[in-house]
């Protein structure tokens, strides 16, 4: 890419809160960096120059050991010339999955003075992912007394895309019996359906075939299909119906397996074999090992351990079927509540090894980041010192602290500290956790030499050669 007009017009808009030279700016910094790139760009392409968007001379990037503090290294930074490169792949669906605005947040950590800087990097989506419905083909069975009008369900398309690139719309190959209508899902994705336009006769043809296809809003258009058998079945004139259209239910993480999640009925006004339902999943994917349904009575259970820092909630569908192929489907939303099942981190990221004896009350010692799995006031921190020590924490942003000196320092009484920050999260009961550092303390000249004694009397006998010792006096320094 090279230049910085290039640059622009790779990533899009690219945000620069502060204008001015901060090289020597010790706080947090409340300011962010924002530049704007699309998904899947290859390694080594360049993001931006953050030494000149920071404010920095190019000299000094080695010399201030200017880098990025992440768990996942998707960039890293040229110290030559200060750009932020590509250094992983970066594929927006996995970062973000159907988020529409997918961030993935920076910390730039530089030394000399200590420094953090937080920088986001916005990721836009690229129409790299095709409509695909979760089944090749899919079969219906309709009674051939169908009324007109009636409408048949069908299984949404699944585009991990978001926006413009995501699913927009349906077309069903022509046919003279029935017509596609999408209709918006109350919480749901569209979901289309078909609407018996024409009365159907078993005797006069037993079967149709269709051709469904999702198409997304991508330049070129991407698609995806499915095979629709239906089958016409003899008199079997009333479907089932559910008590709800939509069922919503909250769940605690961490249920025991096995656990009652709730359970669906639907009712069906036939008789005999007609009137006998089976309730069976339609919304597989992962649904089918988190929960089991019974398919006589409709119970949900638990069956994989439910946890809420994974998904936060599921939604699936249910398909009631009776005896004579007729079928509605129900939705069924899984609230997941948080517990608090997860105890802070405290992570150092850069500490200092050189801490002088007369160094200034507020010198910054170290810097460290807490991070909580957990959500709510499960996942807000804080953090103390335990120990009587010269230092305090200081916060910063985005969960960033400064350890800073507090008190003064004498080498001469204690060379070093081991000092245990503890994190501590609000929840209830709370978790908590430690991390420690010894901190060595540096020596200054700050004691003179003294005499044990501050007075010698020294008794000389006649007639000594020269040379002769007289007298030993001694003086120590504790520097």
């Amino acid at each position: 890419m090279g230049t910085r007009a290039k640059q622009r017009s790779l990533t899009g808009q690219r945000q620069v809160l502060f204008p001015f030279l901060l090289p020597l700016f010790c706080g947090g910094l409340s300011e962010q960096i924002r530049y704007s790139i699309p998904e899947e760009m290859t390694r080594g392409s360049v993001v931006g120059n953050l030494a000149e968007d920071l404010g920095l001379h190019v000299q000094d990037l080695l010399n201030r050991n200017l880098r990025v503090s992440a768990e996942k290294q998707y960039f890293t930074i040229n110290t030559e010339n200060g750009n932020i490169l590509v250094s992983d792949r970066i594929d927006r669906e996995s970062l973000c999955s159907q988020s529409t605005l997918c961030v993935v947040p920076l910390e730039i950590v530089a030394e000399n003075p200590l420094n953090v800087f937080h920088i986001t990097v916005r990721i836009e989506d690229i129409n790299d992912n095709p409509p695909y419905f979760p089944q090749n083909s899919i079969v219906l069975q309709i009674n051939e007394l169908a009324i007109l009008g009636t409408r048949f369900g069908l299984e949404s398309a699944i585009d991990a895309d978001v926006g413009p690139n995501s699913l927009q719309s349906y077309q069903l190959s022509y046919n003279e019996y029935f017509s596609l209508m999408v209709k918006d899902k109350t919480e749901g994705r569209n979901a289309p359906e078909l609407i018996l336009e024409k009365p159907l006769d078993r005797e006069h043809q037993s079967s149709h075939l269709l051709v469904l296809t999702a198409l997304d809003g991508g330049d070129p258009v991407r698609s995806g299909t499915i095979q629709i058998r239906i089958e016409i079945t003899d008199a079997n004139d009333n479907p089932p119906v559910f008590s709800q259209d939509v069922y919503k239910v909250s769940l605690p993480e961490n249920l025991p397996l096995g656990t009652s999640v709730l359970k669906v009925t639907a009712i069906d006004q036939d008789e005999g074999i007609n009137a006998e339902i089976t309730y069976s999943f339609k919304t597989l994917r992962d649904i089918g090992n988190m929960f089991m349904l019974d398919h006589q009575n409709g119970e949900i259970k638990s069956k994989g351990p439910i946890d809420f820092e994974i998904s936060s909630s599921y939604t699936m569908s249910i398909e009631a079927k009776d005896g004579g192929g007729m079928a509605t489907e129900c939705k069924i939303i899984i609230e997941i509540l948080d517990e608090n099942d997860n105890a802070p981190e405290v992570i150092f990221t850069s500490v200092s090894n050189s801490i002088t004896e007369d160094a200034e009350h507020g010198m910054v010692i170290a810097l460290f980041k807490t991070h909580d799995k957990d959500s709510g006031e499960n996942g807000e921190v804080t953090c103390l010192i335990k120990e009587k020590v010269p230092f305090r924490i200081e916060s910063s942003a985005n969960n960033y602290y400064k350890l800073v000196t507090d008190g003064s320092l004498d080498r001469e009484k204690t060379p070093s500290y081991n000092v245990t920050i503890t994190a501590t999260d609000r929840g209830k009961p709370p978790l908590s956790s430690s991390s420690s550092i010894i901190l060595h303390i540096a020596d200054v000249n700050d004691n003179a030499p003294v005499f044990e004694q501050a007075f010698y009397l020294v008794h000389i006998a006649e007639n000594n050669p020269p040379g002769a010792s007289i007298a030993q006096v001694s003086a120590s320094d504790p520097d």
